[in-house]
This record gives structure tokens, C-alpha cells and sequence, in this order.
């Protein structure tokens, strides 16, 4: 009971703080502007000067183009985005004093954070659907019709990559007693996750791993991401694991 009750004080407190407006305002219109940038680039290029010359060696657009820019785009934000909405969300309440004035209603701390986790995850679940949706509907007119399940699946596949950096995030907002300094500590994580993911054949075990699954599923074609998957999903449940123990044993 304790849980949903405090996953309604995220949602409204979401909600009148204009945070979820903003993630679906900034997901939305990169979802439907993807497929006009992919479709239209060589046109923008013609517009600079000595542009022509650029274009002609431009290969036509095509569906793959929409897809990679779709990913691109909601990939990026969505990181940026996961990082700014989640560094203060334990941080910020402990450095206030909120926090302890929650948990002494009673609210059990893990139900504390599995609310925030909660509530972050409908925000960017909810801005994927209506991203996702203007995307296809937009690639449909412009390119052609792509297949639904494997849309909805690099859709899936999309949130999970930016669960784990909400996920990783939260962590941090844990650890630290200011928004600041757990920004930098997830802005850290990211940058170790992102070097380690460069290296040889390792990459094909991490999140990014994710989205290039998410691309050859919607566009048809075959591949298989399965130990990303469970990789990310172990990121995730260690994070949110170890933000838990922490946070039992830290004084409000």
C-alpha cells in the first residue's frame, strides 16, 4: 500500500512539475521529425552553399535511414534526459529533509525507491509509445510500411537502454547528499560503461548492444542481442539492489 501511495506522489509531483510534459514533448517531436531528417537530408544539403556537390555523393534515403535516425535521436535524449530527472531524486529529498519526513509515515525505503524507479520508468514508457507511434506513422508515408512486432520490439529494447542509465542514475542519487555530485558520479558511470563498450568484442555484451539489435529487428532482418539483454536487465536489478542496501543503512 505504501508503495503505490508513493508512486502517486511521484506521478503528480512528475506531473506538476512539468517533467513528464517535457520528456513527452522532447521524445515526441524527435519521433516524428527522424524520419523527415532521414527522408529530407540530401534536400537540406542542396540549400548550402556548394551543397550539390555533398548531395550527389549522398546515397538515396531509405527506411533504414528513419530507423538509425529514430534511434539516434531518442538515444541520446533519453540518456541526457535519464541522467537530469533522476540525479536529484534521492539526493535532492535527503538534502531537503523529505525524505525522512516520507519514511516516517510509515514508508519503507525500498518501497521508497522501487516508486521513484516506478514512476521514472512509466515517464520515458509512456514518451516512447507516442515517440514510437508519430515515428512509424511518419515512416509509413515517407518510406514504407515496417513490420509492427518488429517495431514494438526495438521499441522495448529502446526503454531497456534507458532504464539502465535511470537505474544506474538512481544509484548514484543514493550515494551521494547533492544532485551535483551524484551527476557527476552517473555522468562518470556512463562514460566508464560507454569506454568499456568500445572495446573489442566486449560491446556485444552491454546496452548499446541494444539498439543496433533494435535496428536489424525492425527493419526485418535477423540478429540476436539476448546476452545484452540480460546484461542490461543485471545492471538494473544490481543498481536498484545496491541503491537499496545503501539507502537502509544511510541517516536521514
Amino acid at each position: 500500500m505504501g508503495f503505490f501511495v508513493a508512486l502517486r506522489k511521484e506521478l503528480l509531483e512528475q506531473w506538476r512539475s512539468y517533467r513528464l510534459l517535457v520528456v513527452v514533448i522532447v521524445f515526441t517531436v524527435f519521433g516524428l521529425l527522424s524520419p523527415l531528417i532521414a527522408r529530407f537530408m540530401v534536400e537540406f544539403f542542396k540549400l548550402l552553399p556548394n551543397g550539390e556537390q555533398i548531395a550527389q555523393i549522398i546515397p538515396p534515403p531509405t527506411v533504414a535511414d528513419a530507423i538509425t535516425q529514430y534511434l539516434k535521436n531518442l538515444s541520446q535524449s533519453g540518456v541526457i534526459l535519464a541522467l537530469l530527472l533522476t540525479m536529484g531524486a534521492v539526493a535532492q529529498e535527503k538534502d531537503k529533509g523529505t525524505a525522512a519526513m516520507m519514511l516516517v509515515k510509515p514508508l519503507a525505503r525500498g518501497a521508497f525507491l522501487g516508486a521513484k524507479f516506478a514512476a521514472l520508468s512509466l515517464t520515458f514508457a509512456l514518451s516512447i509509445v507516442l515517440a514510437g507511434a508519430g515515428a512509424y506513422y511518419y515512416t509509413l508515408l515517407l518510406f514504407q510500411p515496417l513490420p509492427l512486432g518488429g517495431w514494438l520490439a526495438l521499441n522495448g529494447l529502446l526503454l531497456l537502454f534507458i532504464l539502465v542509465y535511470v537505474a544506474v542514475t538512481l544509484l548514484c542519487s543514493t550515494i551521494a547528499r547533492s544532485p551535483v555530485v551524484a551527476a557527476g558520479l552517473a555522468v562518470a558511470l556512463v562514460a566508464l560503461l560507454g569506454a568499456v563498450g568500445a572495446l573489442p568484442g566486449v560491446g556485444e555484451y552491454l546496452p548499446g548492444r541494444l539498439l543496433t539489435w533494435g535496428a536489424a529487428v525492425a527493419g526485418g532482418g535477423a540478429g540476436t542481442g539476448w546476452p545484452a539483454a540480460g546484461v542490461s536487465l543485471g545492471i538494473v536489478v544490481t543498481a536498484l539492489v545496491g541503491a537499496w542496501l545503501l539507502f537502509e543503512r544511510q541517516e536521514l
